[in-house]
């Protein structure tokens, strides 16, 4: 289930990549034209100049920032990382646990390897996910994903705050980056609006910086991005994510398996996180996602398990289509049983929180003298577990992109080699987003055609080992 969506962008062109995402961006993002005239009336020449500027210290913003930092060919670049939150606190391994977290493939793993930040990882705390199963409340419809004889992980749980204590103990080793706290954006301009080659930005305390190449790598609502005047298509689901961290029965064994299962009203997951702890998300609509949160601690813990357990409603032709299908393959039902995850019970104290879901991606990630990456660019759904995956996959990518793009001799803000990176990005990216889409809206209806179908292409996949293999290496990132 997760990893049909990379299986496509393997098959995709570069030119169909950016054909489909032409079609599926139809709506005009607007220019923040007030910020923009605040900018143009100040004319405060820029007092520092860097060689790039990145807008964003989240997850990929400062994993960017400490990629450009290893590199060896853009190590003397000087590099700004803007925040607009105080320092970072750090992470202490032996605190609770934190109710953020991410499923992390390989990819992303061997990028952390590759700038020395996943042994700061491994000597905190991490989970590995040895299998996931998915399945359906309707039918019996179910898929498992695990290497020959457990011999790999899947994916790791990480806590998100981890990630960011290791790539910023890197980042803060760096002679050529500077890191700013407390930095807001008032205001950005682009090579298109003045000229020269530069990037300028001001920020709301009056300081003001040029850089050959601006990222933005500053969320679903970034500046950077509305200054690019690109394309944006974005969905509101009215929806929203619930995540909290639980305390698992003595039935968890090792709890080495991450769960998900597709409700009438959104996915519930459980991800691993220790032998008797694992993290919530629970995408659901908005009232119930209230209502949950709300609950004492008994009856939302009741609710939950109710939540993997119950009997809902099913879909008779659409379980007979499944029972033949697995008879047609030779299985009989023992062998594609459901298996049920460890009893909850119970719930960290103030480890509950609710988020919006929805859908978001821009035309393009480029234009002179900027470029974006992460949420920026792309807002995903989180059931499939690849959001901040794609980010760290735009990390690497643009990297790259900009190491050759030096070492040929183009300038860091120069669009005809920035879009080298835009390409790759968007034939991973787009079918990923289509697919992820797709899934969601596929699983918000009972309608019975539509339970029969989703229900076949499940089990069909659970019953073809190479097709199954193939999806699980997508999940993985590769």
């Amino acid at each position: 289930m997760l990893g049909v969506l990379r299986i496509q962008g393997a098959v995709a062109s570069v030119g169909q990549a950016r054909l489909l995402s032409a079609r599926l961006l139809a709506s005009k993002s607007s220019t923040d034209m007030t910020a923009n005239a605040r900018c143009e009336s100040t004319n405060s020449p820029a007092t520092e100049h860097f060689d790039i500027i990145i807008g964003g210290g989240g997850l990929v913003g400062t994993t960017l920032a400490a990629a450009l930092a290893k590199n060896t060919t853009l190590a003397d670049k000087r590099v700004l990382l803007l925040e607009g939150a105080p320092e970072f606190r750090g992470f202490d391994p032996s605190g609770p646990y934190q109710n953020r977290v991410s499923a992390i493939n390989q990819n992303s793993i061997e990028l952390f390897k590759s700038i020395d930040a996943w042994s700061h990882i491994e000597s905190a705390r991490y989970k590995p996910v040895k299998q996931m199963q998915v399945w359906e409340s309707n039918t019996d419809a179910l898929i498992q994903f695990q290497h020959d004889n457990f011999a790999s992980d899947v994916a790791c749980i990480i806590e998100n705050d981890l990630i960011l204590n290791a790539v910023y103990a890197r980042v803060k080793e760096a002679p050529n980056v500077e890191i700013l706290n407390k930095a807001r954006v008032e205001c950005v301009r682009l090579p298109r609006d003045s000229n020269s080659n530069l990037s300028e930005l001001q920020l709301q305390d009056g300081r003001s910086f040029s850089c050959d190449l601006l990222i933005g790598a500053d969320g679903a609502n970034s500046v950077v991005r509305k200054e690019m005047n690109v394309d944006v298509f974005s969905l509101n689901y009215d929806r929203m994510g619930l995540v909290a961290t639980l305390e698992l029965g003595e039935d968890a064994c090792d709890n080495s398996v991450a769960w998900q299962r597709f409700l009438p009203n959104g996915p519930v997951a459980l991800l691993p996180l220790t032998d008797r702890l694992s993290s919530l998300v629970w995408s659901t609509t908005n009232e119930q996602a209230k209502k949950l949160q709300a609950l004492p601690p008994a009856e939302f813990v009741d609710a939950l398990n109710e939540a993997f357990c119950r009997q809902y409603p099913r879909v008779e032709l659409a379980d007979k289509a499944v029972q033949a299908l697995n008879s047609l393959f030779g299985h009989n039902a023992s062998q594609h049983q459901v298996q049920y995850p460890p009893r909850v019970c119970g719930v960290k104290d103030k480890s509950r929180a609710t988020f919006p879901l929805g859908f978001l991606h821009a035309s393009s990630y480029v234009c002179n003298g900027a470029a974006l990456v992460g949420d920026a660019a792309h807002r995903v759904h989180p059931l499939a577990g690849q959001g901040v995956n794609l980010g760290f996959s735009d990390v690497r990518y643009l990297v790259e992109s900009l190491a050759a793009g030096a070492y040929a001799g183009f300038r860091l803000g120069d669009k005809q080699h920035l879009i080298k990176y835009e390409r790759k990005c968007l034939a991973k990216n787009v079918p990923i987003m289509l697919g992820v889409h797709g899934l969601h809206t596929l699983y918000s209806t009972q309608f019975s055609p539509v339970v029969l179908l989703r229900s076949l292409g499940l089990q069909l996949t659970q019953n073809m080992p190479p097709i199954k293999n193939l999806f699980m290496r997508g999940a993985m990132g590769q």
